[in-house]
């Protein structure tokens, strides 16, 4: 009952904080969206948590909702947004929702919990995400062996932008206790934290990405917006943005989750066959904040991350499991089933 109060007072709040790219439902726990295009409050309800609903790797979402998909195949889906991927997990988990639209990576991490979770859609294969280093230490961060003795925002502890920044560092000889990870959000915290020193540099997504090159405050040190960007610094495909849900969720309510695929497919395609301005329109108004130029230019670097017919892509997983168990001891020492870790049942019939 606590957090169902809380989603109620942060999102009105959130109705509040237009004041910056990102400030819409990123900050905002509990922003709904059954409003809009696509929302009419018919047909069989289902929850979902998104790690940030206005950020672009997570586009696929707010898109569906808005394009109609989910009210074209029989569905009421509210869309419920937290800051970070790691918080829309434990949201999954918990119970509070249904589904989870967040990173691939965390299917792997609850395995070894003794948590069955599996990808349904896989919106994407690369990762979206990208260091940035504050122009005050570019000259002393120049590549991730650089990464000692540093503070280096991510969205949150426990969080893929956490568990990305830690294989960077240990990949190039740093330890994952030589550096600090901070939490700082995306959007405003994030920018806040760069411009204000708190942070030498960190891990996030656009629209945050473009808002940074806007105002002049740090430079790309790794850019994983594109497949050839996560071969380049991950060493092969890396399966990130996704739908994933509860196993058991999924085989006691088959048709309920193929509708849902059924709709994110759709919206995969559309989206192949758009360019970013057309994507841009297609979004709340406040997401560009008054600038649609800058926000279809920040669609437009990160479509490259998405497929465009929601199959995990081959070798993905292993790929995924190859960084975490870098630096995660759980996963290093334990045996993962990557079979149970995704799921392309629903997609294939979506595509056919």
């Amino acid at each position: 009952m606590r957090k169902t109060a809380r989603y109620s007072a942060l999102a009105a709040a959130g109705l509040l904080a237009l004041t910056s790219l990102t400030a819409c439902a990123n900050d905002a726990a509990g922003t709904t969206a059954d409003s809009g295009n696509g929302g009419g409050g018919k047909g069989e309800h289902v929850k979902i948590m998104v790690g940030g609903l206005d950020k672009v790797i997570y586009m696929p979402a707010m898109l569906t909702q808005r394009l109609g998909y989910f009210a074209d195949a029989g569905l009421d889906v509210q869309l419920l947004s937290e800051p970070a991927g790691v918080q829309a997990e434990t949201a999954l988990v918990s119970g509070q929702v249904q589904g989870a639209v967040g990173f691939y990576d965390h299917t792997l991490d609850l395995q070894t919990k003794g948590k069955a979770v599996e990808s349904v859609v896989q919106f994407s294969h690369a990762p979206g995400e990208v260091e940035i280093v504050s122009n005050k230490r570019a000259g002393d961060i120049t590549s991730p062996k650089d990464f000692k003795g540093r503070k280096l925002g991510v969205t949150g502890l426990g969080s893929s932008t956490d568990f990305l920044t830690k294989y960077l560092a240990v990949k190039n000889g740093v330890g994952v206790s030589e550096f600090t990870p901070v939490a700082v959000g995306a959007g405003p915290t994030f920018v806040s934290a760069l411009e204000q020193g708190a942070i030498d540099g960190g891990m996030t997504t656009d629209p945050t990405v473009a808002t940074v090159m806007e105002k002049n405050l740090g430079k790309v040190l790794i850019d994983m917006r594109t497949p050839e960007g996560s071969q380049k610094a991950l060493g092969g495909p890396y399966p990130s943005s996704s739908l994933y849900m509860q196993t058991d969720w999924v085989n006691g309510h088959k048709e309920t989750v193929q509708k849902l695929a059924d709709a994110f497919v759709k919206t995969l395609r559309w989206m192949s066959e758009h360019s970013a301005s057309e994507i841009a329109a297609k979004m709340p108004a406040d997401y560009s904040q008054g600038n649609q130029t800058l926000y279809a230019a920040a669609i437009k670097s990160t479509l490259p991350m998405f497929t465009d017919d929601g199959v995990m892509p081959e070798n993905g997983p292993e790929t995924v499991e190859k960084v975490l168990k870098a630096f995660n001891p759980n996963i290093k020492n334990a045996h993962v089933d990557l079979s149970k870790t995704y799921t392309t049942e629903f997609v294939k019939k979506a595509a056919g």
